[in-house]
């Protein structure tokens, strides 16, 4: 039971919410930009010059290049405030993988991500990226070779 926190105050739980603030600002870029969308706006257009105002929310200028890195910081916060010193994941396509990976780094955790042996040799750059970073990637299972449904 060691993932249920019980017995927080207010002003822990309040220092942790800061703490993640301040990460998800400063580290990974948040809150990131709405992009005023001219060309999709144009085109969706009536002829009557009616019709929506088209913004695109740009995850993909958080680091690591996706939403991915908010729930890793996240997660990396709760295990070291549980003591935790390994985070363990598993990944498709890799994205989850090098977010996961990129906070272990920053936080100094061991990290270990299992994924598919297709997936893996179809995105060897991602786990180049997870292995750069310190992680140990593992083949999940060897009957189960792709994870991405």
């Amino acid at each position: 039971m060691s993932l249920v926190v019980t017995g927080d105050s207010m002003t822990d739980q309040i220092l942790l919410q800061k703490e993640l603030d301040g990460i998800l600002r400063d580290y990974v870029g948040r809150e990131s930009p709405l992009y005023f969308a001219e060309r999709l706006t144009e085109h969706y257009k009536h002829p009557n010059g009616e019709g929506p105002h088209i913004y695109l929310k740009r995850e993909d200028l958080n680091h690591t290049g996706a939403h991915k890195i908010n729930n890793a910081v996240a997660q990396a916060l709760l295990a070291k405030r549980l003591g935790k010193m390994r985070i363990i994941a598993e990944t498709g396509a890799g994205q989850h993988g090098v977010a996961t990976s990129t906070v272990c780094a920053r936080f100094g955790l061991q990290c270990v991500i299992y994924m598919g042996a297709q997936d893996m040799e179809r995105q060897s750059l991602n786990v180049f990226r997870m292995r750069l970073l310190g992680a140990e990637v593992c083949f999940a299972c060897l009957f189960l070779l792709i994870l991405n449904y």
